[in-house]
């Protein structure tokens, strides 16, 4: 029977890459000379950004948007945390990389699965979901529908069998 499988996966080495990138840059821009302002990054799952002001931190978090969208991360992949006090007057902020799909989120990508009429059964599995059905076009007309529909998260669909 044809299924599929719908994940939310960052690559981690593109995360690693746009990451360099933007440190190198916010080394070499005139704007940033002689600032406290970086990016730590431990290759976990969260990037502290440190700037001295909230000017700067907004900065930092578009250009490191910037690098991501040129790498082909998507947005949706990220969990900004609240901008603390951090020490020496600098303002700190957490960016979460938020890997497989939530249960809540699941279920709603289930639910809309099963309002589209198609004759596919939607299966939740840890953090993703299988979709199998009968027709191969079935399939990819749920697809379509959900990458017309905004889940509120970045969904790849991998695993096409037949």
């Amino acid at each position: 029977m044809p299924s599929f499988d719908i994940v939310s996966k960052v690559d981690m080495q593109e995360v690693d890459n746009a990451v360099n990138q933007a440190i190198k840059e916010i080394s070499q821009r005139y704007d940033f000379k002689g600032s406290s302002s970086e990016i730590k990054w431990e290759k976990k799952e969260e990037i502290t950004i440190v700037g001295d002001s909230d000017n700067r931190l907004n900065t930092i978090a578009d250009l490191l948007q910037g690098k991501f969208v040129k790498r082909g991360i998507s947005l949706k992949s990220l969990e900004y945390g609240k901008v603390e006090d951090a020490s020496g007057g600098l303002k700190r902020q957490v960016i979460k990389i938020v890997q497989g799909i939530q249960k809540e989120k699941a279920k709603e990508i289930a639910e809309a699965i099963k309002k589209s009429g198609l004759k596919v059964q939607a299966q939740i599995m840890d953090d993703q979901v299988r979709v199998t059905g009968k027709k191969i076009d079935d399939l990819q007309a749920v697809i379509q529908g959900l990458k017309a529909k905004d889940m509120g998260v970045a969904l790849q669909f991998v695993n096409m069998r037949d």
